[in-house]
């Protein structure tokens, strides 16, 4: 295919996975097919000959080898076509979404087989994808396209907060989430958040040492001696990162208001959202779920002066941290 414009120069090998079977034959059998994708790169039969045990190996389709690949399952196919593209001698590797198909298993010894080629071999692997966590584990460098222009050409973590600001980040100060008069004709649900808001952030932008006051809105149909909160704190991508518990409190018939307060010592600078689940203590002390808001808001975590830029933090192997307690307030006067 020409290019509609401008021109590429190519220097040395380049193989590619655009989409699962892209360069296969398939009326020829899987062996076969090895052999076309290194005569297509330019290597001799004797260059595959050396290659074409590991890749079976790799591919996990030895008992089919001899199968035409049309009669392949897409897993398979993807598995052939991995092992085929990471083998065959390229300098430059362009891989397109090709780790949506095959088991968990398969994804993680791709990932680690990249990770080797890039970085005990030299090569150039060019990883096109919208799945942020193996973007993390694999690349060092992220380009960022919006409408085919380049926005960012830098720091994985800079561009992975780029990618989710507009898309997913909430900016909103308060969600409200349903009418109580609906909840009231429903006798179906016992308890339901009606409404959450900040009540102190400024563009939902905090400080890494704030404490974040927050209210939320209940409705119950009956009242609730022991209930608590648990806040889910997760990056944009949904990568929950840690979690909070509030202590028991009463919900009472109707209406109901509580005033939060949660400290985010702990949180690097970043963008985030917060997950709210209720929940109850039943009479024999097991929980049981009242309701659940996904991505109830969004905050933004900036450094003060002081704060230390060399803080330990693992971007490619997060922790599960448990924050201190969030306080609840029964009162309009948070302390």
């Amino acid at each position: 295919t020409a290019p509609t414009d401008g021109e590429i120069c190519i220097d040395g090998r380049i193989s590619s996975m655009l989409e699962v079977g892209t360069g296969f034959n398939g009326e020829l059998t899987g062996r076969e097919n090895i052999y076309l994708n290194g005569a297509i790169l330019g290597m001799t039969t004797a260059e595959v000959d050396s290659k074409i045990e590991q890749i079976i190996e790799f591919s996990e389709c030895r008992q089919f080898i001899d199968t035409p690949v049309k009669r392949y399952s897409s897993g398979m196919y993807v598995k052939l076509a991995f092992a085929v593209a990471a083998h065959l001698d390229s300098e430059i590797l362009i891989m397109d979404e090709v780790l949506a198909v095959g088991d968990m298993k398969f994804q993680k010894k791709c990932l680690n087989k990249m990770s080797q080629v890039s970085r005990d071999e030299g090569r150039t692997i060019l990883y096109v994808s919208h799945n942020m966590n193996t973007i993390r584990q694999l690349c060092d460098r992220c380009i960022v396209l919006d409408h085919g222009k380049i926005i960012f050409n830098g720091d994985v973590e800079e561009s992975i907060s780029l990618y989710f600001s507009e898309k997913n980040f909430n900016k909103n100060k308060r969600v409200i989430i349903d009418n109580i008069e609906e909840i009231k004709l429903n006798n179906t649900v016992s308890c339901k958040i009606t409404e959450v808001y900040y009540r102190n952030a400024e563009e939902c932008i905090y400080y890494t040492d704030d404490t974040m006051l927050f209210s939320i809105k209940i409705y119950s149909n009956m009242f609730i001696e022991k209930a608590h909160i648990r806040l889910i704190v997760k990056l944009l991508d949904d990568t929950s990162i840690g979690m909070a518990f509030s202590d028991n409190f009463e919900i009472v018939e109707g209406a109901n208001e509580y005033h939060c307060s949660f400290d985010m010592n702990g949180i690097p600078p970043g963008n985030y959202k917060f997950d709210i689940i209720l929940s109850s203590t039943n009479k024999m002390g097991a929980p049981q779920r009242l309701d659940v808001l996904n991505y109830a808001l969004g905050f933004c975590v900036i450094p003060k002066n002081n704060y230390c830029n060399n803080l330990p933090w693992g971007q490619k192997s997060w922790g599960y941290h448990h924050y201190k307690n969030i306080k609840i307030y029964e009162d309009k006067t948070i302390e």
